[in-house]
């Protein structure tokens, strides 16, 4: 095929090469790491979940917005060891262009993979995450070894003891092109471990359209000092789906508030004023479906 195309159309060959050298620097393209967060895992075990998310060329963009997110997950690590407590280190990859189109909306993405940490792994953690600077064992080699990146052979156009690859003649570009594709698929369509064959996909596809937690209806208010009570900030938070207190995850610190109900509520709230956190009391009524907080505002 390359022979015939060769000689009646030359301007073709050399366009199906460029392709292919195009295709073959992308798949050879190692991972980057963009960013890490860091969040609490709640479930099983109380520790720390580190995510590393990482740009990919390897990996294919989204077709459309309506479509689910294509994305590259690599090996769990977990360390029960060590001064910092139990933590876990997920390493997820996407394509470059869904981390410029999620520029202005990182928040979103990166609860759709804490998400998917719940969803793959069991691993419940607080959507109330941290940006870290780095997380622990995500060193280059790292991340290549979970990911189960290894380098790709350079093939550049400069003629060396192989030979440039537009240096080369039809019958050797077409072996090589062969190669090319016969690995990729291979390699694209194999899990995380690259030490074995693999059954299952390394591209693992979550949908981007989940259903995220509601933000709930709340009306905060500060109360005056009185002789029955200080000064106090009262929080009321609107929880038609919810039946009980124990369904409900509160966490108050001295400027501010964080409430998650499993799957159907989200609210983090900035006190107006610093409060005693050890003064906070909480009632719910089953009636009205209410969760009132009332804390001490610090003199």
């Amino acid at each position: 095929m390359l022979d015939d195309l060769y000689q009646n159309d030359t301007e073709a060959y050399h366009k199906l090469i460029e392709k292919q050298k195009k295709e073959g620097a992308e798949f050879s393209a190692a991972p980057e790491l963009h960013s890490s967060i860091c969040a609490q895992t709640l479930k099983p075990n109380q520790g720390l979940l580190y995510i590393n998310l990482c740009s990919w060329k390897r990996v294919p963009a989204p077709q459309n917005p309506s479509q689910p997110i294509p994305l590259c997950a690599g090996k769990l690590e977990t360390q029960d060891e060590g001064g910092q407590g139990p933590y876990a280190v997920l390493d997820v990859a996407v394509n470059p262009e869904l981390l410029l189109k999620c520029e202005t909306e990182m928040n979103q993405l990166y609860i759709l993979l804490l998400n998917f940490a719940h969803e793959h792994h069991n691993l419940k953690s607080s959507q109330r995450y941290t940006p870290v600077s780095s997380s622990p064992r995500s060193t280059t080699e790292d991340l290549y070894r979970r990911l189960g990146f290894q380098q790709w052979p350079c093939m550049g156009n400069k003629a060396d003891s192989g030979g440039g690859i537009a240096c080369q003649t039809p019958a050797s570009l077409l072996q090589k092109i062969s190669s090319l594709n016969t690995e990729k698929e291979e390699d694209i369509f194999v899990a995380h471990e690259p030490t074995e064959h693999k059954k299952s996909n390394l591209i693992q596809v979550i949908s981007s359209t989940f259903a995220q937690p509601q933000r709930p209806e709340y009306q905060l208010e500060v109360r005056p000092d009185t002789s029955a009570a200080p000064r106090r900030v009262e929080l009321t938070v609107e929880l038609p789906k919810v039946s009980n207190m124990s369904e409900c995850q509160l966490q108050i610190s001295k400027d501010d508030v964080l409430l998650e109900v499993e799957d159907l509520y989200h609210l983090l709230l900035e006190f107006p004023n610093y409060v005693d956190e050890d003064s906070a009391t909480a009632v719910f009524n089953k009636k009205k479906r209410q969760l009132t907080l009332s804390v001490n505002i610090l003199s």
